[in-house]
């Protein structure tokens, strides 16, 4: 049997292009979906980020947090969706959608486990693995929305 996810990236991020090579390895057929063309509103969008603490729900190489604008430990959690609709490369990648439930970010957890992978613990997938500047990074929503 062939499990199917629908796995919402940002387009050409480097790290995202890894844990789809990983679930692939996996025998997981991949929707791939532009996370940041998706029409996002905070109902659609709560699911995938579970009982984390807020705080897990943003993505912490942002623009908008590395800089000090958004800070993810101050904020409570209607702000915080509010936030992330409004600009996507605040919400924490990927967003994963499978039949066994949704998830953000891609570590060791049930998500995986239901889907038959384990990651070790000690292997980084979840950071940035840009190794220089990213120029989509910096990108205003608008013009990161149409990449």
């Amino acid at each position: 049997m062939t499990t199917s996810v629908v796995f919402y990236e940002k387009p050409g991020c480097i790290s995202n292009a890894k844990q789809k090579a990983i679930l692939r390895a996996h025998g997981i057929e991949l929707s791939v979906k532009n996370l940041l063309a998706e029409p996002w509103t905070a109902e659609r969008l709560r699911p995938f980020l579970g009982a984390r603490p807020v705080r897990d729900w943003v993505n912490p190489t942002a623009p908008r947090v590395k800089q000090g604008e958004v800070r993810p430990e101050a904020l409570d959690e209607p702000t915080a969706l509010a936030l992330m609709v409004d600009d996507p490369l605040l919400i924490r990648r990927p967003l994963i959608e499978a039949d066994c439930g949704r998830g953000c970010g891609f570590e060791p957890g049930p998500l995986l486990t239901a889907l038959g992978v384990d990651l070790d613990a000690s292997q980084d997938l979840q950071s940035c693995s840009q190794t220089g500047p990213d120029p989509h990074c910096d990108l205003p929503t608008a013009e990161a929305t149409a990449r």
